[in-house]
């Protein structure tokens, strides 16, 4: 198969499945809406949760599981939430089948729940329902729970990784004695994805609340961090949500304070997907394949032997073993490709593809010289260098890659973000230099909907610790007292 990729300008959607496919990450499944993650892209996952993880369980959070389907009625305690996740809920109504006489496999509707089951879009509502059994008192506060699961949301129009009728996730719910709380805690998980997005998927991030019309479904607050693909448009990255005490009152979870009297508990909910493969594509890759930043990688170097055989390809491999140990104990993944199945220039392109962020390559000539050429993926250049010492040398390598990589998408974000005053002008910025685009804006759901229906733009979100400036909203013509970020989504 050609591993040649539809240019990112000429056709940036075809490009991004293009890339998906032939580096390796996902496929299509036979469960349509839905997708397999290859071992490659899941060893981008598995970097990824491991990151997380760490970072959720040094906040003080533990893992918990619950289960897959959660009972229709209690979706209904909770207004808001089922309004805004009903069109999506899978429903399991029957439990067994059976076979009809012409040997076909039919539902057997004898077999019908009692009450039908929700295939779980999000878990607020079954792990509430178990809460009112782990709290009664202040002394139970607080529960600091996070679990890694998949979830369902039913899907017409799908994209690998970004919008799949299934998806992997975490989701964390957390449950405190007072509102300040909750809303620290809030806070404190929003900068721990912030800081996951920057420092680890070198991804830079525009920390907010989203406004009432895109708020979380029986959220008090939502907060975001939005990031900017290539392409102008701009992605969720992660959101954690001010619950208030919505919950907490629809399933009756209440405990008694250190003054002896019964209250509410107040919740929270954070969560991430898999959706970050896809930021992660679009944020660094190019018309030559992907491009991972070293700390996300599944091996961040590779070494490829240039040899005539086998006596030369064993003196090159005992070197290469030694250089490999020195950078292993380092911290630094790599992976030694002696297969004898594929010339070293498709080896090159095949990594090149995946985005392996730094190749070595070693022949006869560097055997006796004690050199290697080494080449990094973010900018494709090369350079010959020493073997002696070279696990310090790639190491501050790989940390110039992840630090190129942010300063790249960071410049590229500051290129594409305009401000505006006009509606006209908003409109024209969408449409011929898409990206974020920050206007007046009234505060009122009306006029953010009108907008949304004329432009397909949202308000992605009101930054933290915005300026305050006083203007006209560009579509009502009232007046405005901040500048919100506008653009469109994926």
């Amino acid at each position: 198969m050609s591993k040649e990729l539809t240019s990112r300008d000429k056709n940036y959607s075809e490009w991004y499945n293009e890339l998906v496919g032939k580096a390796d990450l996902a496929e299509h499944s036979a469960v349509k809406g839905c997708m397999v993650i290859k071992p490659y892209g899941y060893a981008i996952w598995e970097k990824m949760q491991a990151a997380l993880d760490k970072m959720f369980k040094d906040t003080g959070h533990q893992n918990a599981y619950f289960p897959l389907f959660i009972p229709k009625s209690f979706f209904s305690k909770e207004a808001s939430h089922v309004e805004g996740f009903a069109k999506e809920c899978a429903v399991v109504t029957h439990y067994r089948l059976k076979t009809a006489p012409d040997g076909s496999v039919v539902v057997d509707e004898t077999a019908k729940l009692d009450e039908e089951l929700i295939v779980r879009p999000t878990s607020e509502t079954i792990i509430w329902n178990t809460y009112r059994g782990w709290i009664q008192s202040y002394r139970d506060l607080p529960i600091l729970v996070n679990q890694w699961a998949n979830v369902v949301r039913w899907e017409m129009r799908t994209r690998l990784f970004l919008r799949t009728t299934e998806f992997l996730w975490q989701e964390g719910h957390t449950a405190h004695a007072t509102p300040q709380e909750a809303i620290d805690e809030t806070e404190k998980m929003l900068e721990v994805y912030a800081h996951f997005a920057e420092k680890w998927m070198a991804i830079p991030v525009i920390k907010g609340i989203k406004s009432a019309n895109e708020r979380f479904a029986g959220a008090i607050e939502t907060y975001c961090i939005e990031a900017l693909m290539q392409d102008g448009k701009a992605l969720q990255a992660g959101t954690s949500h001010f619950l208030g005490q919505n919950f907490a009152k629809a399933f009756d979870v209440k405990f008694a304070n250190k003054e002896g009297k019964q209250d509410y508990v107040w919740a929270t909910s954070w969560g991430v997907s898999t959706r970050l493969m896809g930021a992660l594509i679009m944020s660094h890759s190019d018309d030559k394949g992907l491009v991972l930043p070293p700390k996300l990688a599944p091996f961040q170097v590779v070494i490829v032997p240039i040899y005539k055989g086998e006596e030369q390809l064993a003196q090159i491999t005992e070197v290469v073993l030694k250089m490999k140990k020195a950078m292993e104990a380092k911290g630094i993944s790599v992976k030694y490709d002696d297969r004898d199945t594929q010339r070293p220039g498709w080896k090159f392109a095949e990594y090149e593809l995946k985005g392996v962020p730094v190749r070595i390559a070693m022949g006869a000539r560097d055997l006796e010289n004690g050199t290697v050429e080494v080449a990094r993926r973010d900018t494709m250049e090369k350079e010959t260098l020493q073997q002696a010492d070279i696990e310090n040398k790639i190491e501050h390598l790989l940390e110039q890659i992840q630090d190129n990589l942010y300063q790249k998408a960071l410049a590229m974000r500051e290129a594409k973000t305009y401000s505006v005053d006009t509606y006209d002008e908003f409109k024209r910025v969408l449409d011929e230099t898409p990206g974020l685009v920050m206007a007046h804006w009234d505060g009122t759901p009306e006029s953010e909907q009108k907008i949304k229906e004329e432009t397909k733009a949202t308000i992605r979100c009101i930054p933290l610790n915005n300026k305050m400036e006083a203007g006209i909203c560009i579509y009502s013509g009232n007046p405005s007292t901040q500048r919100v970020v506008f653009a469109r989504a994926y």
